[in-house]
């Protein structure tokens, strides 16, 4: 991944970072700016929380009582960030998670929801002693951050949409199939095939092989666990989200046109979609 580009999802499009940091500076401007300002560090600090005896990794960046979470796609990591990172902790406290079974976090033999990662987000915070945040989620992370706002709206300050969906990411018949090239011997190839389809050209080399690389390292279990999570109908309701929300999202032949519908429901919500902002709703 080139210094001066952030890989949208694993899709078709490139992000710059300034765009990103101008998403999470829109959500934190909304009339919720930190009340603790961050302490900067130009460090990145390891550490390790625990949820149900598992160890969660998580990075973190400066300090303070509110942060930015970033929180990875499915079979990915914290390396996911690195580009945005650095402009983030120019004026926030940042914490990048290694979700269960993913990086350097513990690998159970669990059920990998969309619930269990919430929690672990939660735990993460809890380790952190973060009392709020804005949750920025990439692909997976949306449900994951709308999972977390469910359980815990007083810890949600708001919610950035990185090429994630707020509706399924495909009809039943369509994620059983998808599941089942995850269950057989050649899973890791399937995965592959997978982020490789919707990727795109331009993703630079380096961003191709730490995709490719971290999809290799992720587990069977957990890579049909966590795709069955996003499969789990009861995690796309219609309920309301009462904190402001931005997406981020890329132009891709992948994204279902539902997608986007439900953003244009949703209280102080923008859309960046090429690089051009536009509001939904104000």
């Amino acid at each position: 991944m080139r210094n001066n580009l952030i890989q949208a999802g694993s899709r078709n499009q490139i992000l710059r970072p300034g765009l990103l940091s101008f998403a999470a500076a829109f959500i934190f401007a909304s009339g919720i700016a930190l009340s603790v300002p961050a302490q900067k560090s130009s460090a990145a600090e390891s550490h390790f929380a625990t949820l149900d005896g598992a160890r969660i990794h998580y990075v973190n960046y400066g300090k303070g009582s509110e942060a930015l979470v970033l929180i990875h796609g499915w079979t990915q990591n914290v390396d996911g960030w690195r580009d945005n990172v650095p402009d983030f902790a120019k004026r926030n406290r940042v914490i990048a998670i290694d979700l269960p079974g993913h990086g350097q976090s513990d690998k159970p033999q669990v059920t990998y929801s969309m619930e269990y990662f919430a929690r672990a987000v939660e735990a993460v915070m809890r380790d952190a002693k973060v009392k709020r945040a804005v949750l920025a989620g990439h692909s997976m992370g949306t449900p994951v951050a709308h999972q977390f706002y469910r359980k815990y709206p007083e810890k949600t300050l708001g919610i950035v949409i990185v090429d994630g969906p707020l509706r399924p990411f495909g009809d039943k018949a369509m994620m059983d199939k998808l599941i089942a090239g995850f269950r057989g011997p050649g899973y890791r190839e399937a995965a592959v095939q997978l982020l490789a389809g919707i990727s795109g050209p331009n993703l630079s080399a380096g961003a191709t092989g730490r995709i490719k690389a971290s999809a290799l390292n992720t587990p069977q279990h957990v890579i049909v666990s966590a795709m069955e999570g996003m499969a789990d109908p009861s995690i796309w309701g219609d309920d309301k989200i009462n904190v402001p929300v931005l997406a981020v999202m890329a132009k891709n032949p992948f994204s279902a046109p539902t997608w986007n519908r439900p953003f244009a429901g949703l209280p102080r919500t923008w859309t960046f979609r090429c690089g051009k902002a536009w509001a939904i709703s104000s």
